[in-house]
């Protein structure tokens, strides 16, 4: 497994391991196999004796998925390409065996629609910074949101997480932050537990598309902004200058939000120390270096 999986996200999450080859009772070693047949139903069949392992494997997918519930997950890594695991673009032969990487493994696809509000990655493709971060920011955020249902469909405690969670939402989809505060403003007209679904289905969205550089950018100068009254000149005139260097592309991300935390504890914004996006996830992981 990669080592940026085990031994830097090791110390921070539990892992649940499934190997659905294995535990579906497929021998070891085993002959490989592929996807084949029709996209929206390929079978799961070995490459060189045409066996079929298609209801083998949905059998125990469906009863691992159920089985899967009580661990709490709050984030599944699958393993590329795989005709099990494979998240997407995994490879479907037609009957001429010329194969089209438009598939999902049958595990995988199972799990996703089981669970649609969990975040889901490969990989593979967690060595993109950007994917990365954004994976594992929805992790922490899913975490947050874990912790505020155990305190029970409390309202009060509603409009607080939704305060604090406001510039990480601006960061990915200003459109979904208005409409889910129209959703709390309008708290009070819904039943605590079909609101509190709500609000988890739009966050759930929302965290799903990716914080872009120019949505980041906005949000930093909607930060700048809480320290119009305060910053001197040269100060103001610095965090102009940051923020167009993270825009144009010359500093990562982790450079104005230094900045801005810095000017945080200067100024005792205390408003803005208590908002998610400026510490999401843990500074050793070093995840916006590189975005």
């Amino acid at each position: 497994m990669d080592r940026f999986l085990t031994d830097t996200l090791g110390q921070y999450f539990d892992y649940v391991p499934v190997c659905p080859e294995v535990e579906c009772g497929l021998p070891v070693p085993r002959e490989s196999m592929h996807l084949a047949g029709l996209p929206d139903a390929p079978r799961l069949i070995t490459t060189r004796s045409k066996i079929d392992h298609t209801e083998r494997m949905l059998k125990w997918a469906h009863r691992r998925v159920s089985e899967l519930e009580k661990e709490n997950l709050c984030g599944f890594i699958f393993k590329k390409g795989s005709p099990s695991s494979g998240m997407i673009r995994v490879k479907i032969y037609n009957d001429q065996g010329m194969p089209y990487q438009t598939g999902s493994g049958l595990f995988a696809k199972a799990f996703m629609e089981h669970f649609p509000r969990i975040p889901v990655e490969e990989e593979g493709r967690l060595h993109d910074p950007l994917l990365r971060e954004n994976f594992i920011e929805h992790i922490f955020a899913l975490q947050r949101w874990r912790r505020l249902l155990a305190s029970g469909h409390k309202l009060g405690n509603l409009v607080a997480f939704h305060t604090r969670e406001k510039l990480l939402l601006l960061a990915h989809s200003p459109n979904h932050y208005r409409a889910l505060g129209k959703l709390v403003a309008e708290g009070k007209q819904h039943r605590p537990a079909k609101l509190f679904d709500a609000y988890e289905s739009l966050f759930v969205e929302a965290l799903h598309l990716k914080a872009t550089v120019a949505k980041n950018s906005n949000v930093l100068q909607h930060i700048m902004g809480y320290f119009k009254k305060v910053l001197s000149s040269d100060e103001k005139q610095e965090m102009v200058d940051i923020i167009g260097a993270y825009r144009a592309g010359h500093v990562p991300l982790i450079v104005p939000i230094t900045l801005c935390n810095h000017y945080v504890r200067k100024y005792g914004q205390e408003y803005l120390a208590g908002q998610t996006y400026l510490n999401p996830h843990p500074i050793a992981l070093k995840l916006r270096n590189h975005v």
